[in-house]
């Protein structure tokens, strides 16, 4: 079924699989062409099936195949895992909490990190650059499993990961380019700032597919730390930020089951 695709190297795949993930943001940001307004319901819908999509993509295309990977290297499964997972939450809160950025849907001085005079447009777009590295660190470190040979690791598991991470970029984008839009930024401009926080991923993977490849030993550190840090990510932005506005909790909590599903079934079918 993946032939061809089997037939490039690592590196090569993890490349093609990261241009994908931020093609589809550039998609959600070109929703500013076609729609002048997204209504708010239908927005927290995309983030909470984005954290649904997350949350599986953690625990089956990550912890999961990195505590098999653990015990096949005569670590110690649960150690690892443990070390890997908030390794990777730690790193992301020492970036959040260094880094100028500013959540969607916020005024200019509820920026976080170092405070800057930065303009709100770099700052809403650093925001969202910084969510997508754990992404893009993911489908490195997953396709990097592969090509190490482990029999827990998959091509189809990785390329669900890409897919599954592809999907929920999507509302991501869309979530800095039309906000810039209605501040009054012209419609390419805030397309090209809304892409722009997906060009990190292709860097990520290659980060991590490299790293992997030749540290073979930390690879269910690795793993794991990609998963702690898509959980910091859901956690701290995606759930709160979907759920700014209370009368839309129900709809948000079914969109985040409908979007585990959907990368469950994902995995497990192509895994």
């Amino acid at each position: 079924m993946f032939e061809p695709f089997q037939q490039l190297s690592p590196v090569v795949q993890t490349l093609l699989a990261t241009l994908f993930t931020w093609g589809v943001t550039a998609a959600g940001a070109s929703l500013v062409f076609f729609v002048p307004v997204v209504r708010r319901r239908l927005l927290d819908a995309m983030l909470g099936f984005a954290a649904g999509v997350m949350i599986a993509a953690s625990f089956w295309s990550l912890l999961s195949p990195g505590i098999e990977m653990a015990a096949q290297l005569g670590h110690t499964p649960w150690l690892t895992a443990v070390i890997g997972f908030l390794g990777g939450g730690v790193f992301m809160r020492l970036t959040d909490r260094f880094l100028p950025h500013l959540h969607p849907g916020l005024r200019i001085d509820q920026s976080e990190g170092v405070k800057t005079s930065w303009q709100r447009s770099t700052l809403l777009v650093l925001a969202i650059t910084l969510h997508n590295i754990p992404e893009g660190l993911a489908v490195g470190v997953a396709f990097g499993a592969v090509a190490v040979g482990l029999p827990s690791a998959t091509l189809g598991g990785a390329i669900a990961l890409a897919l599954g991470i592809g999907i929920q970029n999507f509302p991501e984008g869309t979530a800095v380019s039309l906000p810039l839009c209605r501040e009054g930024m012209g419609k390419g401009r805030s397309f090209l700032l809304g892409q722009a926080s997906g060009m990190v991923e292709p860097v990520a993977g290659l980060i991590g597919v490299l790293f992997v490849t030749y540290m073979q030993s930390i690879l269910p550190y690795a793993l794991c730390f990609a998963a702690g840090a898509m959980i910091f990510v859901v956690v701290e932005e995606l759930i709160p930020e979907s759920q700014r506005i209370n009368a839309h909790i129900d709809l948000v909590t079914m969109a985040t089951l409908a979007g585990f599903a959907v990368m469950m079934a994902l995995d497990v079918a192509l895994g």
